[in-house]
């Protein structure tokens, strides 16, 4: 049987100081994202999820930085999926206010610099690391 496909976007957000944004959540480091709604534009999807996610708001959305494929067993659909999860580069400005999503389980959100971001990586999802190495790479950090 072919499994479900959850089609999804988020974020790399950076900030003026070029620092990174990731967010804690159920005990792993992570970037904002989410579902995609019924008749959303994938880039739509990325950035309202990003600011439901955070609560940052005027997000310049940048280029797409690649798309993930992992599989889990969503609790709605009662099954095993596949999310599609597409990633995109995005910027803000301003000193805002963080604002953790809690009932998405999201406890802590981070600004990290750039070349610090790799000492996250021994507790985070494999999928994040290598959506997080393009993006530097692609930034020459």
């Amino acid at each position: 049987m072919k499994k479900k496909t959850i089609v999804a976007a988020g974020g790399i957000v950076s900030n003026e100081q070029q620092q990174l944004l990731l967010i804690f959540r159920r005990g792993v480091w992570d970037l904002p994202k989410g579902k995609l709604d019924k008749g959303e534009t994938i880039e739509a999807c990325a950035v309202r999820e990003v600011e439901e996610e955070t609560g940052i708001r005027n997000i310049l959305l940048g280029d797409s930085i690649s798309v993930t494929y992992h599989e889990y067993y969503d609790k709605w659909v009662k099954a095993d999926v596949i999310k599609e999860t597409h990633w995109f580069a995005m910027q803000i400005t301003g000193n805002q206010v963080l604002v953790p999503q809690t009932e998405e389980d999201i406890e802590q959100i981070q600004w990290v610099e750039g070349r610090e971001v790799k000492k996250y990586y021994n507790n985070m999802h494999k999928n994040i690391i290598e959506v997080l190495d393009r993006y530097l790479q692609k930034a020459g950090i």
